[in-house]
């Protein structure tokens, strides 16, 4: 009976399982957001006011799909966090190219909204886990903190690797080194599994963009110049793959 209940408590969640696939997926997701809005603005010219309007809409609508599943199915959760991905980055790029805010006071900001949605949703449901994501309400949350990690790790994975100056490897390094960090407060310290989570979450972004950055951007640019139509296509045939992976195994099981 013990069995049983866990079963469709499982299913009821609408957020996969943390695994290692998880974390490659969000990874090359983040990498994938980064690469495609450059693709779409200035390989295929739509600019960004046009290319900000047809993800929005199209994040909508996905994400509408996404909330009326009654349990999780990989292909509808991973197309939104790609979306989102897209999406967040557009955000930031918009504050910056057209509103001329400096990628420290957005990196501040994003900041900020993400501990006041923390805060709000805690205030209402009494946890922060991902484990949870089985009712309207909080998945709704979960989806408003996806898209300001996504907006706040673009904003500073820009600021590092551009306003720093430090370069697009370097910041790979950074990024990837401080969820290496927080890999082992967890693990050896004991630091708390929602707040490693939501720590590593928030660094996989800016970790992805400046992966993206450093595979696609010109070898003049400190990138290895392999283009950003190369990494969108090498990257979403990856996700497809592990996606397709996913749903079989769960069907299967």
């Amino acid at each position: 009976m013990q069995y049983r209940s866990d079963f469709v408590t499982t299913l009821a969640n609408k957020v996969p399982e943390v695994t290692l696939i998880f974390w490659i997926i969000k990874m090359m997701s983040t990498t994938v957001g980064e690469t495609a809005a450059d693709y779409l603005i200035f390989q295929q010219h739509l600019g960004l006011t046009l290319t900000s309007a047809l993800m929005g809409t199209l994040l909508v609508v996905v994400l509408a799909l996404q909330i009326k599943a009654v349990r999780y199915e990989p292909w509808r959760y991973w197309l939104a966090v790609v979306l989102v991905s897209i999406f967040g980055t557009l955000l930031t790029d918009n504050l910056t190219d057209r509103v001329g805010i400096p990628l420290w006071l957005s990196t501040s900001v994003f900041t900020l909204l993400l501990l006041v949605t923390f805060a709000i949703w805690f205030r209402h449901e009494g946890t922060l886990s991902i484990n949870s994501i089985n009712t309207l309400k909080r998945e709704k949350f979960y989806w408003l903190a996806i898209l300001v990690t996504f907006a706040l790790g673009t904003a500073a994975g820009d600021w590092v690797s551009e306003g720093m100056d430090i370069g697009y490897l370097n910041a790979t390094l950074l990024f990837g080194g401080l969820i290496a960090l927080t890999a082992v407060a967890h693990k050896v310290f004991r630091m708390n599994t929602v707040l490693s989570f939501w720590i590593a979450y928030v660094l996989t972004r800016p970790l992805g963009a400046s992966v993206g950055d450093l595979l696609s951007q010109s070898v003049k640019h400190g990138g290895l110049g392999y283009g950003v139509t190369t990494v969108s296509e090498a990257f979403f045939v990856l996700i497809l793959l592990l996606v397709g992976y996913l749903t079989l195994r769960r069907q299967a099981a």
